[in-house]
């Protein structure tokens, strides 16, 4: 019974594929230098259109959610009218 406990532990250590493995480039100094540029763009948005997009998105909805919880606050305070 033990016996076959560490042949499927032993099976379930090797790789499924047995494709040889793609060394990546290393693309840290290059984003390093992108970055570090004394270009005068904030550095959050220095990664490109992606960054804007996130950014703008997130002041949006700041902005979205500040109204609405203002509105929620606002309205909680007043009394409703009964008829």
């Amino acid at each position: 019974m033990f016996r076959h406990f560490l042949t499927i532990q032993q099976l379930s250590r090797r790789q499924i594929s047995s494709t040889v493995h793609r060394q990546m480039a290393n693309k840290v100094p290059d984003k390093q230098k992108l970055f570090q540029e004394a270009n005068g763009v904030p550095i959050h948005l220095k990664g490109g259109v992606g960054d804007a997009v996130l950014y703008r998105a997130t002041m949006s909805l700041t902005v979205v959610g500040t109204v609405f919880v203002m509105y929620e606050l606002l309205k909680a305070a007043v009394p409703q009218k009964k008829d």
